[in-house]
């Protein structure tokens, strides 16, 4: 690691801490030559699949559009950032847990969808109503009446 203040190569590491959310390394670094600390962060560099568009054609992961996609869902909904963190972090893990180099917008959409059902109800129905594409009065009745067909499982 150069150092950011009179770019020696050679620095050295005084103390090494993992972060709050513990996937990533903090690191206090002490320059031999100048002797300026400064602090740097270490975290994995992990591969997202490729996206398989509906017509064919493939695209990176991008999570702002992800992240954009749960938030216009979520918007004046009373759900809490660590919440929709949470429900975003698990999406992303469960795509890194597939394994697969390349996954279907799909998948991606039944995932977003999962996550929403289990955040807010009405975040939900409007998520699906863009995805699903719904055309009528009766796809909102049949996406509400599946929530209560759920929600009477797990009364259960």
């Amino acid at each position: 690691m150069h150092c950011p203040f009179c770019s020696a190569p050679d620095t050295r590491v005084v103390d090494s801490r993992l972060s709050t959310d513990g996937d990533q390394v903090r690191r206090r670094r002490e320059c031999a030559s100048c002797n300026e600390r400064f602090t740097t962060y270490e975290s994995a560099e992990l591969n997202m699949p490729r996206i398989v568009k509906q017509d064919g054609s493939r695209m990176p992961f991008r999570e702002e559009k992800l992240v954009a996609g749960v938030m216009r869902a979520l918007e004046k909904r009373p759900v809490s950032t660590e919440q929709i963190d949470a429900a975003l972090n698990n999406i992303k893990h469960q795509l890194l847990a597939a394994g697969e180099r390349e996954i279907s917008s799909e998948k991606i959409g039944n995932l977003v969808m999962e996550a929403l059902l289990t955040l807010d109800q009405v975040a939900y129905i409007r998520f699906a109503s863009v995805y699903l594409d719904f055309s009528d009065m009766n796809a909102f009745r049949d996406a509400i009446e599946k929530i209560e067909q759920i929600k009477a499982t797990k009364k259960r």
